[in-house]
């Protein structure tokens, strides 16, 4: 970085941030005012057998990005950031999914292929099943934290806005599942409630074909907040990647 670099500073605290390299421009974070959130790292969008791969979707890319997650959660709880877990689902009766009178009823492809295969019904993304669940590899830990969410974005109908104000934070760093539909949503409705968010583009993964991370990385940039990179991340807070 020159010092001809521009750097925002997002924070008040100016002695305890540090300088995190990002597009379009270097952040200045307070780690005390700084949270990472991992977007649906669950069985049902990362494992083989759940229900993003039994939909026919390609889960390849999920285990480069379950590694890079661990990193970031490894160099985020090191620096006493608070870690939120978003779990995307619904209750085993699927009533918190919405009917036909909601358009999550008609595009949520786990709803749609459980419809078009009824023995499948109950399996994806009830809470208390397996396919909820987190990742075996990155499991919660003691003092992490875990909101529900039942739609794409995980600022909708859930505890996440006032959890992140309660604790001062205005920054947001994201990793997870899917960059383009949960990531991306989340992302935006962050920017509307006047968080900075930053995504960490190799701590992602898509659903649909590679030009799907291409337009969400140029959609956040250009438009809804900054991009980063996982070892830039460990970096500025003091644990260099593998």
């Amino acid at each position: 970085m020159t010092a001809a670099t521009p750097i925002l500073r997002t924070g008040a605290n100016e002695s305890a941030a540090v300088t995190l390299p990002a597009r379009p421009e270097a952040l200045r974070l307070d780690p005390a005012e700084t949270a990472v959130v991992v977007i649906d790292m669950q069985n049902a969008y990362a494992s083989p057998g759940g229900y993003v791969d039994t939909a026919g979707f390609d889960i390849a890319g999920s285990a480069a990005a379950i590694a890079q997650i661990a990193k970031v959660l490894d160099t985020a709880r090191a620096a006493a950031m608070p870690v939120v877990f978003l779990q995307n689902g619904w209750d085993p009766d699927y009533v918190e999914a919405g009917g036909p009178g909601s358009p999550n009823w008609h595009k949520s492809n786990a709803l749609k292929t459980m419809r078009a295969r009824p023995e499948l019904q109950g399996q994806f993304l009830a809470r208390g099943g397996w396919d909820y669940e987190i990742v075996d590899a990155l499991k919660p830990q003691p003092g992490d934290i875990r909101v529900h969410k039942t739609r794409y974005s995980a600022f909708f109908n859930s505890q996440l806005d006032s959890i992140l104000r309660s604790r001062g934070i205005r920054n947001i760093v994201f990793v997870g599942i899917a960059t383009n539909v949960c990531v991306e949503s989340t992302l935006r409705d962050g920017f509307h409630l006047e968080y900075f968010g930053v995504m960490l583009e190799d701590a992602t993964h898509h659903l649909g074909p590679p030009e799907m991370q291409a337009a969400t990385v140029y959609n956040v940039e250009k438009f809804f907040g900054w991009v980063s990179t996982v070892g830039d991340f460990c970096g500025s807070f003091g644990q260099r990647p593998d």
